[in-house]
């Protein structure tokens, strides 16, 4: 009993120790400098910003509308096509016993009107010499006309059958870069079903949602700039396509805008920020705005946050609720009023409860 409270007491006294060890390290870290920020909602940018996306302005899921087992697939995701290259071949070996079929009958409508023909051109020839009667002439009229509409059927029967094999066969509808394919030899393919997706590879353009209280100011022919979110490239652009409905983009009109030629590295995909040059509208008053620039933003998970000052000049993260981005500032719906400083920017890394000194 004595050796068993001998030793919880040694463990209490190394917590002790070590916790006082680590609010003495914490205590004694350097302050770091800080800028700090109050609020001001006169700070927005003159332009109104909407989320996008950049994508090919030709794009396109190819497939067949018959049924037959992958024989064949001829490209690779990222290979570059040419307009009728052979991307998929589908099994079509029903189609070729149908050619046949279609090319005999061909023949047998073929030879049946020749044989027509001679007989129609011997009556026509032996009635006006008065040697065949009106009723005769008028039989093998009808003969020949017959003969005549079944080669016609027949070679439109051959024209069906070889349009199937456009579909056995599927080609690049236009110069591109394939993106994915969705079939491997063997796998069965079916009406509708996706084979192969090809993008063009030389115009891109941005797809973005604009609300409905700033729809009204975008018009066809606005120079806009797109900023790449993943690299910081700014690109310039110009609005193509405005959309006057939202009833199939849950509440959101959608905007399309042609990307000015450039050398940048941009890809397909790519999540974008557009900058509409119109004044930016805010419907409540103006006092009550609360607009934070993004790079003083603090991002964890699914949670953003600000760090403030707190007390004893300590640095306190606080999580916010966002609302609109008004160009490079975002609106704070909650977590931040207009009467709070917070910090900026920080020659150090910042962490909650951290010293901090502002310059």
């Amino acid at each position: 009993m004595k050796k068993t409270i001998a030793i919880l007491t040694l463990t209490a006294t190394l917590l002790i120790s070590c916790g006082g060890d680590i609010k003495e390290q914490v205590t004694t870290l350097p302050a770091i400098p800080v800028k700090l920020a109050g609020i001001s909602a006169t700070d927005a940018s003159p332009y109104v910003s909407a989320s996008g996306k950049i994508e090919a302005e030709n794009s396109a899921n190819l497939s067949t509308r018959m049924m037959g087992y992958v024989t064949k697939v001829n490209v690779k995701v990222g290979q570059n096509v040419a307009k009728g290259q052979l991307l998929v071949s589908v099994n079509n070996t029903d189609l070729q016993a149908k050619k046949a079929q279609v090319d005999a009958s061909i023949l047998q409508a073929q030879a049946a009107y020749n044989n027509a023909k001679k007989d129609y051109d011997r009556f026509v020839s032996l009635f006006a010499q008065q040697s065949a009667s009106q009723k005769e002439l008028d039989d093998m009229t009808a003969r020949y006309e017959m003969a005549k509409a079944g080669l016609e059927a027949a070679k439109q029967m051959r024209n069906e059958v070889n349009a199937q094999f456009a579909y056995s066969n599927i080609t690049a509808p236009f110069n591109g870069v394939v993106t994915n394919t969705f079939v491997k030899e063997g796998d069965m393919a079916n009406p509708g079903m996706p084979l192969v997706s090809v993008e063009g590879a030389k115009k891109l353009q941005v797809t973005a949602m604009v609300s409905e209280s700033d729809i009204n100011s975008i018009t066809n022919g606005m120079k806009v700039k797109v900023l790449v979110k993943s690299s910081g490239t700014e690109l310039n652009g110009t609005v193509g396509e405005v959309s006057l409905s939202a009833k199939n983009t849950g509440g959101q009109y959608l905007v399309k805008i042609d990307l000015d030629k450039t050398d940048a590295k941009i890809l397909s995909g790519m999540f974008v920020n557009v900058q509409f040059p119109v004044e930016m509208k805010v419907n409540v008053p103006t006092s009550d705005v609360v607009l934070v620039p993004e790079s003083a933003l603090v991002k964890q998970g699914q949670l953003t946050g600000i760090y403030t000052v707190g007390a004893n000049n300590t640095a306190i993260l606080r999580w916010l609720r966002l609302g609109k981005t008004f160009g490079n500032q975002v609106e704070v719906l909650s977590g931040l009023n207009n009467k709070e400083q917070y910090i900026v920017s920080a020659d150090g890394k910042l962490f909650n409860g951290a010293k901090i000194s502002v310059q």
